[in-house]
């Protein structure tokens, strides 16, 4: 019995081992990937799987024995943690995410985003890839459009030498053409003596399409007027983030001891309803708007200009972007298609509210900065005005000097044996006073001769041209700032190069 047992369990023993001899070895088994029937990813043997990140964020999981990609997940059909934890971060940082609506001139990053996003959407430009670097975008040059052909509309004959280049004349309109359009019942026919017109659309000056305000945007025209009302003035609210925003943000700050920033869109509305409401409001165009005066245009020579009867504002449009503080091309292309020489036309302003009125007392008229600061008695801050303040031919003062007297919609003497020469004027011309003429419609004049600070016919360039050595600020400012200074009051020039040092060069 028991040497049965024996050779049974030997038998047995032996069958195994012959089984174990006749099957494969676990590296030569075949590898065998599962496809999934209800269009699932495929499995690797074992679950043995490794994952990467491409180029795009794209997830491939890759069977770790084959090497055989088995599937790719685009960030948007699962959980990215990646992207959520950049997205996080970004607005930790204060920066908005690339998708978002919101954009920040003040960012030269959101700058370039915000101006090639309006490009698209005038579809001036193909829009780029959504990573400038991708090695799987069309690259080639047939993924921009041709340069435009020649269809003969363009001169391409030139001439075998130089030839000297003929003085250019400009025929300017007499003012005794311009009258009043007859297809306006309502209007007032103004007095010939006068010159009042209705004038033309483009005043004399270069038409520039209101459509054209690239960058202008109601949000910074807002936080404009928020800081026109709180005595920081920005110059011309036009809806540009610029140098003259960022001075006037600083001085509001300081005037208000605020710590308001050009991206709180929360406290820019809080702040514009507790100080007066909306940042526009409606006006409507009077006959008295329509009638003028008006002039056809403005002459560049100061002998023309001598010979006009006033250096009156040339539009309708002109008259009121001054009178709201406003640039006339952004009046315009917040009002497309709307009548401005029709009385009952209903327009949209900007709202600035009050002027200040707080006696000032000391001024600082600061070179480098191109600001004007004017304090109260107690030198504490009330109002700010950006400026152009002299030239590096013909600098402003330096040191201490007070205002002399004032002067509301004063004439303009040249004498160009004490001043600068004008064109090809040698004797002293008397130039009507009007908003349009060389010191605008304000004179602040200083106890050093020739020398003051005034308007401007152009509000669009302060503080970004130069001046004949004064201070010049928009028309609407130098009449605020000449209803709060009286003589006596102190004008200390700082920073820059002053007219003595220029003349010791």
């Amino acid at each position: 019995m028991f040497r049965t047992i024996f050779a049974l369990s030997a038998l047995a023993a032996g069958l195994v081992s012959s089984a174990a001899l006749a099957a494969p070895t676990r590296d030569n088994a075949p590898r065998v990937v599962r496809a999934a029937d209800d269009g699932g990813i495929l499995v690797a043997q074992d679950g043995n799987l490794d994952i990467y990140y491409d180029a795009r964020g794209n997830r491939v999981i890759v069977d770790a024995d084959t090497g055989k990609v088995i599937a790719i997940q685009p960030p948007g059909t699962r959980l990215d943690r990646r992207a959520l934890r950049r997205e996080t971060r970004l607005r930790e940082l204060g920066r908005a995410p690339a998708d978002d609506d919101r954009y920040y001139l003040d960012d030269p990053e959101d700058m370039a985003r915000f101006r090639r996003k309006q490009l698209e959407e005038e579809g001036r430009v193909i829009p780029p890839p959504v990573d400038e670097s991708d090695p799987y975008g069309d690259n080639s040059v047939d993924a921009y459009p041709p340069a435009p052909q020649d269809d003969g509309s363009y001169d391409n004959t030139y001439p075998d030498a130089p030839q000297p280049a003929k003085p250019g004349t400009i025929k300017r309109q007499p003012l005794n053409e311009a009258s009043i359009d007859q297809a306006q019942p309502d209007v007032q026919q103004a007095n010939p003596e006068s010159q009042s017109s209705l004038p033309p659309d483009t005043g004399g000056k270069a038409a520039v399409d209101p459509s054209l305000t690239l960058g202008a945007r109601q949000d910074v025209a807002a936080l404009q007027v928020l800081l026109d009302r709180g005595g920081a003035s920005p110059g011309v609210i036009d809806g540009r983030f610029g140098s003259n925003v960022d001075k006037a943000l600083a001085a509001y700050n300081e005037i208000t001891g605020s710590n308001l920033k050009s991206t709180d869109t929360v406290g820019i509305q809080a702040a514009l309803s507790q100080s007066g409401g909306d940042a526009f409001a409606s006006y409507t165009i009077t006959a008295d708007d329509a009638a003028g005066p008006y002039v056809a245009s403005i002459p560049e020579d100061y002998g023309q200009k001598a010979q006009l009867n006033c250096m009156c504002y040339t539009s309708v449009t002109e008259a009121l972007a001054e009178r709201f503080h406003m640039d006339e091309n952004y009046l315009k292309s917040i009002n497309k298609g709307l009548d401005f020489n029709s009385p009952g036309t209903i327009v949209k302003v900007a709202n600035f509210g009050k002027l200040v009125s707080t006696p000032v007392a000391r001024i600082v008229a600061d070179k480098t900065k191109k600001e004007v600061y004017a304090y109260d008695a107690g030198g504490k801050l009330v109002a700010a005005y950006p400026a152009t303040i002299g030239s590096a031919d013909t600098p402003s003062p330096t040191g201490i000097h007070a205002v002399s007297r004032i002067a509301l919609d004063p004439n303009y003497t040249y004498n160009p044996n004490i001043n600068f020469k004008q064109g090809q004027n040698d004797k002293i011309l008397t130039i009507p006073p009007g908003p349009n003429g060389p010191v605008g419609s304000v004179w602040i004049a200083l106890d050093k001769p020739t020398y003051g600070i005034h308007g401007t016919p152009e509000p669009s360039k302060i503080g970004k041209t130069e001046s004949h050595g004064c201070v010049r600020l928009t028309n609407w400012d130098a009449r605020e700032l000449a209803k709060l200074v009286s003589p006596g009051v102190t004008v200390e020039f700082v920073g820059g190069p002053s007219a003595d040092d220029v003349a010791q060069q």
